[in-house]
């Protein structure tokens, strides 16, 4: 069972994605619960925590954005799809780790691998976490939310946007647990590329804005992996 919020005033297209997400459910033998909400005061108010958010971008009152912003500054990181009739929001939609940016009209064939990788997300997510033991601290902090990795000195911080860990190890240990999310930027810094809001000679920002090293001999590497990570999100 999956539970997706459609946040669209568009009626017409409402009606088209149920039956959409209802054929998608139907082909990958799972059950389905759909909500929807003409703005995104009323998605707010909802206090609804679904599986999966799509998300158009044009809405009366507050744009999709601002809403996807105020989900994230509450702590909310559930998987949003972007579907718009506006290519110019896409960068934007990728600072809110948007899972995908679809441009309307919305096929099966642009939709369904959209969903296929939010419903990745959310199972995978749930379970991948770094364990971090320090003394007699033991902590696990799943992979989505950490930034980056830094190492100084033998000891290694992990930061996260809310709080930092700190350990004694190696980087290259870290990197064989992390996945290939991660992008080994410099010596000293392994970044989750999910987080990467821009990139400088030299140096990438991350959200929040701390700046991780990019090693010269890396810059070329860096910058091809981050138009990946931002085309896996456009359909």
């Amino acid at each position: 069972m999956i539970t997706v919020s459609i946040c669209e005033d568009e009626a017409y297209f409402v009606s088209e994605l149920r039956k959409l997400l209802d054929e998608y459910c139907r082909l990958k033998g799972i059950g389905l619960s759909t909500l929807t909400f003409s703005n995104g005061e009323q998605l707010l108010a909802s206090g609804q925590t679904s599986d999966i958010i799509l998300m158009d971008i044009k809405l009366p009152g507050r744009d999709g954005m601002d809403i996807v912003q105020k989900l994230r500054d509450c702590g909310n990181d559930n998987p949003v799809i972007f579907i718009t009739a506006y290519p110019q929001y896409v960068f934007q939609a990728f600072d809110l780790d948007a899972v995908h940016y679809i441009l309307k009209p919305v096929s099966a064939e642009k939709l369904f691998p959209a969903i296929d990788k939010a419903v990745k997300r959310v199972s995978s997510d749930c379970g991948k976490t770094l364990l971090i033991t320090s003394g007699t601290r033991a902590s696990r902090v799943p992979l989505r939310d950490i930034l980056y990795c830094e190492a100084m000195d033998h000891q290694i911080t992990i930061h996260t946007p809310v709080e930092t860990f700190q350990f004694f190890g190696t980087l290259d240990a870290v990197q064989e647990r992390v996945g290939d999310r991660f992008f080994r930027s410099h010596k000293s810094y392994l970044v989750n590329m999910d987080h990467v809001v821009e990139k400088q000679t030299g140096f990438a920002i991350v959200d929040g804005g701390d700046r991780v090293l990019i090693a010269r001999r890396k810059q070329r590497e860096f910058t091809q992996r981050l138009l990946e990570t931002c085309r896996k999100g456009l359909i």
